[in-house]
């Protein structure tokens, strides 16, 4: 007769693994030989969500209270392979037939298995032609079979298959995304594990709250806790920190310099807006999410951290640091010469009027300061007679890619700045690199679809404001207003 597992078990798998309830109980049914155990099981979801911590924490609770609390129930034997780990299919096969093995004390095992054919065998010699008990039950757990290097195409198929051979078997597939009919099976039984929600986030982490901070009881930090949590989740979740780790690094790092006015007694544990509008711009820094990819030039760090008493970084040195001497996040800094430049072409093509190019970029007087695009445009002492807006507040317009390679080289033989003199150096590879960087990050926007993306006749349309322009073309030395017309 079909029964349930313990409900003991299940309770400590709760507690373990938060809002994984229905996962959890879901698993025990279809894993527990008490119940109704099924051949193969595909478990899906996103990377970081207790996949795999789940399903070894269910198995090992299984085999320990199988055979000591209910002698007369099937005792449950399992075995996990880590895929990622294996460089190759023949070291999966043999990987696999190590670990089944192990978990069954079997002493003569092949030393080598190069196909799954040889898998099988092995396999079935372990677990179906050696005498072993009748009500025993294995479970064979392939983890991340979706990244496995070097794989066969009928790898997936075949391990489905073994269950069919070996009748007390179940097999159960761990992946990020499956593609439909992977097995080649029917009736395959899913479980879905879902990214965790706001309210799961703020639960999980709500579980374990820091120390409590000077001036404040043990519930006042928690309840100040919860609510930062929910903060960080709307400031970084939706954008960047989407898994449980991530999410829970951000936490802890913004958590010291969130907490400074607490720390030096201006605010209060129930002042929590003005301590939120306090620390907003931590909120927005990028490089707390991971502070080993964006290093800030001009800074170094004097003395190593401070440790406060409670363990944590101290937050007026993680607060007071000095202003880097240039924001390594924006744009000049990030992009090379002549992808700038190329950038830079790209605005002066879609705010300048084609036939403004003649005077713009074929005559340069050396002796004056302006050009004529910018203030130089309209004679002093002369009022226009009909007011426009400057074409810089207006939106981009687009553009063919023959005239924005145009632009390209006069203004770089112009500013001396992009590279190579030769006259054939606007088709050469790194302007094609630069042109797929800046396309593949949105700068510049291919308008319509189909073709080839590097002919000539193509139209573009910049995507970037003049703020940032402006700001390209300082970072050279270069005036871009002097090259507009207004």
């Amino acid at each position: 007769m079909a029964q349930l597992p313990d409900e003991l078990i299940l309770s400590i798998l709760d507690q373990r693994f938060p809002c994984r309830q229905q996962q959890i109980r879901t698993l025990a049914t279809l894993i527990s030989p008490e119940v109704a155990p099924c051949r193969n099981c595909i478990v899906y979801g996103t990377e970081a969500n207790g996949k795999s911590a789940i399903v070894a924490a269910l198995l090992q609770q299984l085999a320990e209270a199988g055979p000591t609390s209910r002698p007369g129930l099937p005792a449950c034997q399992y075995a996990i392979v880590n895929s990622v780990e294996c460089v190759t299919g023949r070291h999966l096969f043999e990987t696999t037939v190590r670990k089944v093995a192990g978990a069954l004390g079997f002493s003569d095992l092949a030393t080598r298995c190069e196909s799954l054919a040889q898998l099988t065998f092995e396999l079935s010699k372990m677990l179906k032609h050696t005498p072993q008990p009748e009500s025993r039950h294995f479970v064979l757990v392939f983890d991340a079979i979706d990244r496995q290097r070097e794989a066969p195409p009928t790898l997936l198929p075949a391990l489905a298959r073994l269950s069919e051979i070996i009748p007390s078997l179940t097999t159960v597939f761990i992946m990020t995304n499956p593609p439909s009919g992977c097995l080649r099976i029917s009736h395959v039984a899913h479980v879905h594990f879902p990214n965790y929600t706001k309210s799961d986030f703020v639960r999980i982490l709500s579980a374990t709250p820091p120390k409590p901070l000077p001036n404040t009881t043990a519930a006042e930090t928690a309840d100040l806790w919860t609510r930062f949590c929910g903060a960080v989740h709307d400031a970084l979740t939706k954008s960047a920190v989407r898994t449980l780790p991530a999410f829970q690094g951000a936490c802890n790092s913004l958590w010291p310099r969130f907490t400074v006015p607490l720390r030096e007694g201006n605010l209060g544990p129930k002042d929590f807006t003005k301590l939120l509008i306090a620390a907003r711009v931590h909120f927005q820094d990028e490089s707390l999410l991971d502070p080993g990819i964006i290093v800030r030039p001009g800074y170094q760090q004097q003395g190593g951290a401070t440790r406060l008493p409670s363990g944590e970084t101290d937050a007026k040195a993680l607060v007071h640091r000095p202003a880097p001497a240039a924001a390594t996040t924006s744009l000049a800094a990030l992009l090379p010469t002549t992808a700038r430049v190329l950038l830079i072409a790209a605005y002066l093509a879609s705010h300048n009027t084609t036939r403004h190019d003649l005077t713009l970029f074929s005559t340069y007087h050396h002796g004056k300061r302006r050009r004529r695009g910018g203030a130089s445009s309209v004679v002093a002492g002369q009022r226009s007679k009909h007011r426009k807006i400057a074409r810089k507040l207006l939106g981009a317009h687009a553009f063919v890619l023959e005239r924005m390679m145009a632009i390209f080289t006069t203004v770089r033989h112009e500013w001396g700045v992009g590279g190579s003199e030769s006259p054939d150096a606007d088709a050469d590879a790194d302007v094609g690199m630069a042109l797929a960087t800046l396309s593949s990050l949105r700068l510049l926007m291919r308008v319509g679809a189909g073709g080839d993306p590097l002919d000539r006749g193509g139209k573009w349309r910049v995507n970037v404001g003049w703020e940032v322009i402006r700001s390209l073309g300082r970072s050279m030395q270069v005036e871009v207003e002097e090259w507009l017309i207004e």
